[in-house]
């Protein structure tokens, strides 16, 4: 298994790999913004919150009931019951993620998503309702925050890890390690970036959107479309800010996005997405975006 920096290598070792594993979840699973609220901590290094906005918790509510309709209505999707004293749990696939037979939970940077790694209804659903075997990363040394940070093909069983101060490159090689992972590419986010899956994602293992301007070095988005060639929706910082490069495609037909995103996408960009064969389905979901996370960042998946 490869864990580089280096473009030429990982390259190399993303080329020669075949696309034989399943590229989207058998199931999703969200977790409700009961009492929704914004995390001081969570701000001090995500540059889409605003603490100075209000924030109203049953139009959040309401909001994240229909993304739970609209994914319901596509796959199986579990919703867990929410906590106040975890205003950001709304956010969980940076705390919990699956790969084949296991669970992983999350070295999260902050306290007060720490916390959320402790809830024993949502662990002992995937260790004793499904068997999962649990990889527990907290043990670890190293930060690292689940498919927030990095994004993974899994097709291809390769990931692109962004860098930043919610993840370290301990914490990636942990992830690497967890998830079996054939190949990842470590690269450095711009500054001010928390998370790669703003600006990065990996659509069913066929395509892939990204924000060139979320990269610190803009080799790597060339690099990384590469491996995608003629799929590649290459967005620019507009649609970046209205969280269409946080989308996801659970299945193989669509790309599901925020409304705002889907109402920022530019012609091409919208032309883009669906060369590569996917519809373009959205979700209103503005009030829980004052927190600083979107649709994909609301979607744990279940392989």
């Amino acid at each position: 298994m490869t864990i580089t920096g280096d473009l030429a290598t990982f390259l190399s070792a993303a080329h020669a790999l075949p696309t034989d594993a399943p590229a989207c979840p058998k199931a999703v699973f969200l977790v409700a913004p009961e009492g929704f609220s914004l995390a001081d901590e969570s701000a001090s290094d995500n540059r889409y919150m605003d603490l100075h906005q209000r924030v109203d918790p049953e139009r959040a509510l309401a909001q994240h009931r229909g993304l739970h309709r609209a994914l319901a209505g596509r796959l199986p999707t579990i919703c867990f019951a929410g906590d106040p004293a975890t205003p950001d749990a709304v956010f969980p696939n940076n705390v919990f993620a699956t790969a084949p037979g296991r669970v992983l939970l999350a070295h999260m940077r902050h306290a007060v998503r720490q916390r959320e790694a402790d809830r024993a209804d949502i662990l002992a659903f995937f260790t004793c309702t499904l068997g999962y075997e649990l990889r527990d990363l907290r043990r670890l040394p190293g930060v690292g925050e689940l498919t927030g940070s990095l994004v993974i093909d899994r097709a291809r069983q390769i990931g692109f890890c962004g860098l930043s101060e919610r993840c370290d490159e301990a914490g990636a090689a942990a992830m690497h390690a967890a998830f079996g992972l054939r190949a990842t590419l470590l690269f450095d986010l711009a500054p001010g970036e928390y998370h790669a899956n703003v600006v990065l994602s990996v659509l069913a293992g066929r395509a892939v959107s990204i924000c060139a301007d979320g990269f610190a070095d803009p080799a790597v988005p060339a690099a990384i479309a590469s491996l995608y060639p003629g799929q590649a929706i290459m967005l620019d910082s507009g649609e970046r800010l209205a969280f269409a490069g946080n989308c996801i495609a659970p299945t193989a037909e669509a790309v599901w996005m925020s409304q705002a995103a889907a109402d920022g996408l530019r012609p091409a960009s919208r032309a883009g997405f669906e060369r590569a064969g996917f519809t373009v389905r959205s979700v209103a979901l503005d009030e829980i975006e004052k927190a600083g996370g979107s649709l994909r960042c609301c979607v744990g998946e279940v392989y």
